[in-house]
């Protein structure tokens, strides 16, 4: 089960445990690495025109540098609920459930010790596809329920499809994503002020400088969150507006038109002639431009602020306490599944 996916060593953690890389390739040449620590996205190459490979993701260098503080999330499958909980508290079915904080005192991707921490486990293994599955037992960060989820990583042509499916045995929040970080110039290279950047959503949710939402959805128009047409990164967050200076950038969940599975984003690179499409099945699409990258990179390059954006298909910040933005309840016999794809041309 485990050779087709070439695991290698990627190193030990602080605390021992190691850590393998499996790499699935497409016919065309792209190539996905991942970890099992946090179902991680490691690198993703794609074919140049120089008939090499460039690599477009952000990453950590090895095992060790996954553990080091302040956390990036570079990859990493969050969770148990992606963004931000306000309070670090919620409440369901008339209780309330008390979370264990690890931003200020709210709860950030999962809390303290969230998914990108854990090892998670092969399920299955080919040259072109890997299932990881991880266990979350109830009471984990405060979450309730035992909570199984799968995380389907597969590759063809120019295409990489991440499969998220979740099942509980109580009444939980369930709300996994990507923080896949992109850098279309190539990892390590420097920021993405030069991409252009397409997101399909005509509202977004404003946020305070703690990151959580101040109120309800608010129109694009006339803010530099307006990017229903192609717009340049850097001239975005450099903007002079009150949502950019609360976070020195983007770092906001905009309200995707339509439901199922549909176009969320475009982000191209002009001057490779690099793009992605992303598409999802979930309400909300997260961007963040990299506002406090801070750490070591995959080519030895250390990241700095700007040098990737996370676009980040999950449901909205804050939803266990605000469930009119989108609901993140899961009860037994019920499976939570999303589908996101990221459809490249080089």
């Amino acid at each position: 089960m485990g050779g087709e996916t070439d695991p290698r060593s990627f190193g030990t953690l602080p605390d021992g445990r190691e850590v393998t890389v499996h790499t699935l390739t497409a016919p065309g040449g792209l190539r996905l690495r991942v970890l099992d620590l946090g179902a991680t996205v490691q690198a993703l190459h794609l074919p140049d025109r120089a008939g090499g490979t460039t690599n477009v993701a952000l990453g950590h260098p090895d095992a060790a540098a996954c553990a080091a503080l302040p956390e990036a999330f570079l990859g990493a499958v969050v969770g148990r609920y992606a963004n931000r909980i306000a309070g670090a508290r919620f409440d369901l079915d008339g209780r309330t459930v008390a979370l264990a904080a690890n931003e200020g005192g709210n709860t950030l991707h999962g809390g303290p010790d969230g998914f990108h921490r854990r090892t998670w486990q092969v399920v299955e293994a080919g040259p072109d596809r890997l299932v990881l599955e991880l266990v979350s037992p109830d009471g984990d960060q405060g979450f309730p329920g035992e909570v199984v989820l799968r995380a389907g990583y597969a590759v063809a042509d120019d295409v990489v499809t991440l499969d998220l499916e979740a099942r509980t045995d109580a009444p939980t929040v369930v709300g996994p994503a990507s923080h896949l970080y992109l850098n279309l110039a190539g990892e390590g290279t420097g920021t993405v002020d030069d991409h252009r950047l397409t997101v399909e959503a005509d509202r977004y949710l404003p946020v305070g400088p703690d990151s959580l939402p101040l109120g309800g959805l608010a129109d694009v128009t006339g803010t530099p969150f307006d990017l229903t047409a192609p717009a340049r990164i850097g001239d975005r967050v450099r903007a002079e507006h009150p949502q950019t200076a609360a976070v020195r950038g983007i770092d906001h969940s905009y309200h995707l038109r339509g439901t199922g599975l549909r176009r969320a984003a475009l982000l191209e690179h002009p001057a490779s002639g690099r793009s992605v499409e992303l598409f999802t099945d979930q309400p909300a699409l997260q961007v963040y431009t990299g506002n406090s990258l801070d750490g070591a990179g995959s080519s030895g390059r250390r990241y700095r602020q700007g040098d990737g954006v996370a676009l980040e298909p999950q449901r909205h910040p804050d939803s266990p306490n605000r469930p009119e933005l989108s609901d993140p309840v899961l009860r037994p016999g019920e499976t939570y599944r999303s589908r996101t794809e990221w459809r490249f041309r080089h």
